[in-house]
């Protein structure tokens, strides 16, 4: 994981010695925004914006999960990096860029600032005629596919309803600080208090969404939305890669009464499972963390059956 300092590019792991073993992650640098009327500079048009993600990454993932579920496949193209991520940080397949025909995305962060400073990370939504980065913020990238563009989508499906945001913003807030960024505050961290603040905290965070699933069928009551894509991308990769990898090991989201139905029947929404690789997803993580695993060997297991049946339907009324 590299970073760009006035445009010139720096094969740095992020510095851990400076905040004595802890892992912070830094904003995003662009938020601009897509706008159905185009009062924000950019206008939502079919054809104009591109998507560029990595399968492995799970702040990438849910942006293709919402550009399936809002059926904006032909709105909106997308270009995948490859799993590895090397010294040259993400890297596009050969020939695999329509749009800008890069072969790193640092090269895209460069085209859009050429003095740019900062890390180069994915999703990145790059508008086609401005030949520039408009975001590379998924929460807000997400919001942008759920309304902005109803035109070309499927606008009966709305993942952030106005009279829940409130109580969405704030399950949000709880599962990033515990969990989605957590699992990376355990794996980088560099201290073994560090890690083991980190590791409390994804597991007591766990125990209560397991607990309030219990419950609800969301989570935010009987609704699906944002909150519960945003956790899903985190929970499928759980058994995966942070059990072993990031050394989140207590517990496995299949030992969860709750979670483990709840990302099933997430998984086995239409559309979702196609977006899930996890080919990609232990690739990436097993064999670009050298500092974590310096021999790159990537595991064959676990074997999971997210088809299985999830039990939820409980909730509805219905056998599942």
């Amino acid at each position: 994981m590299g970073l760009l300092i006035d445009g010139a590019w720096h094969d740095r792991w992020y510095d851990t010695g400076t905040t004595g073993g802890a892992f912070r992650r830094e904003d995003s640098r662009f938020r601009d925004r897509v706008s159905a009327d185009g009062a924000s500079g950019f206008a939502a048009e079919p054809g104009r914006y591109h998507l560029y993600v990595s399968l492995a990454c799970p702040w990438a993932h849910r942006t293709l999960i919402f550009r399936a579920l809002k059926k904006l496949e032909g709105a909106i193209g997308v270009t995948v990096v490859e799993p590895l991520m090397g010294p040259d940080g993400w890297v596009l397949a050969e020939a695999a860029d329509p749009v800008n025909g890069v072969r790193f995305l640092r090269d895209l962060y460069t085209l859009a600032k050429p003095d740019y400073t900062g890390r180069v990370t994915v999703p990145v939504l790059w508008d086609t005629q401005r030949r520039t980065i408009v975001s590379n913020e998924s929460a807000e990238i997400i919001r942008m596919l759920n309304r902005e563009f109803d035109a070309w989508g499927d606008a009966t499906v709305d993942f952030y309803p106005e009279p829940l945001r409130d109580e969405i913003d704030a399950i949000n807030a709880v599962v990033y600080d515990a969990v989605n960024n957590g699992v990376y505050r355990a794996g980088f961290a560099t201290s073994q208090d560090h890690y083991e603040a980190a590791f409390d905290a994804v597991f007591a965070g766990l125990d209560q969404l397991d607990q309030r699933l219990g419950r609800q069928h969301w989570l935010v009551g009987d609704v699906l939305t944002e909150a519960d894509w945003r956790l899903f991308t985190t929970l499928v990769r759980f058994d995966t890669v942070y059990y072993g990898h990031f050394k989140c090991n207590l517990r496995r989201i299949a030992e969860y009464p709750n979670l483990s139905g709840y990302v099933r029947e997430l998984y086995q929404v239409p559309g979702v499972a196609p977006t899930v690789n996890f080919s990609h997803i232990k690739r990436h993580y097993y064999a670009s963390h050298t500092t974590i695993n310096p021999t790159g060997i990537v595991p064959k297991g676990p074997a999971l059956d997210l088809n299985a049946a999830h039990h939820r339907g409980r909730f509805q009324g219905v056998p599942s």
